[in-house]
C-alpha cells in the first residue's frame, strides 16, 4: 500500500500548479507580466512566461511523477517568490474570514500557509522518490 501513498500528493499539487498555469494564461501573459512588473521584478514577460511555463509543465510532470526532483526546485522557487513578495504581509493563515454578508462570506488577502504546504508535498515526493524509478527498481529486483 505505501507505494500508492504519493498517488493524492501528486494528483492535488500538480492540478493545483497547472490550474494556477492556466488562470495566468487565460487571463493573458501580458496582464501577469503587468503584476509583475508591478511588484518590481526583471524582465516581467519573461519572468511570466518562465513562471506559467514552470507551473504547467511542472504540474503535470508531478501528476505523472516524472522528473520529480528536477521539476520541483523552480516549482519551490515560485512559491517561495510568491511567498516572500506577495503572502507574507497577510500572515500565515490562508483563510482570512472578514464577515458573512447576504451575499455571503468574504475573505481578505491570502497568508502564505498554502505556499508552505505545497513546498510540503513537494519535498516529501523528492524525498520518496519518482514513481518511474520505484517502478525500475521493482522490475530490476525480479530479474
Amino acid at each position: 500500500m505505501a507505494r500508492w501513498a504519493p498517488i493524492p500528493l501528486r494528483l492535488i499539487v500538480g492540478y493545483g500548479f497547472m490550474e494556477h498555469g492556466f488562470a495566468k494564461l487565460s487571463k493573458g501573459v501580458d496582464s501577469f507580466a503587468n503584476i509583475l512588473q508591478a511588484m518590481g521584478v526583471p524582465d516581467p514577460h519573461f519572468m511570466a512566461r518562465l513562471t506559467i511555463l514552470t507551473e504547467l509543465i511542472g504540474g503535470f510532470a508531478v501528476i505523472l511523477g516524472a522528473f520529480v526532483a528536477i521539476v520541483s526546485l523552480p516549482m519551490a522557487a515560485v512559491l517561495l517568490v510568491a511567498t516572500f513578495t506577495v503572502h507574507l504581509p497577510y500572515g500565515f493563515s490562508s483563510i482570512k474570514l472578514i464577515g458573512v454578508t447576504a451575499a455571503g462570506a468574504q475573505f481578505g488577502p491570502p497568508g502564505y500557509e498554502v505556499n508552505l504546504l505545497y513546498i510540503a508535498c513537494l519535498a516529501a515526493l523528492v524525498l520518496g522518490g519518482s514513481a518511474f524509478r520505484r517502478r525500475w527498481t521493482h522490475r530490476r529486483r525480479d530479474f
